[in-house]
């Protein structure tokens, strides 16, 4: 018990060291990331989308 205890008081040091973000910066890099999940999102779609039509093309034929 004394360990667990003792691992619990060493996390609360640990996160007493932790350099969190401002409220800006975590708004700022949450934009960042999801635009970049849209632009993968984008081509990755695209090529896909590119793709199907091109087996589509070589099915029918």
């Amino acid at each position: 018990m004394a360990r667990i205890v003792q691992f619990f008081r060493e996390v609360r040091v640990e996160l007493g060291k932790v350099v969190w973000p401002t409220r800006r910066e975590a708004l700022k890099i949450t934009g960042i990331v999801i635009l970049f999940c849209a632009v993968v999102a984008i081509f990755l779609g695209s090529i896909d989308f590119g793709l199907a039509k091109l087996i589509g093309l070589i099915v029918n034929n």
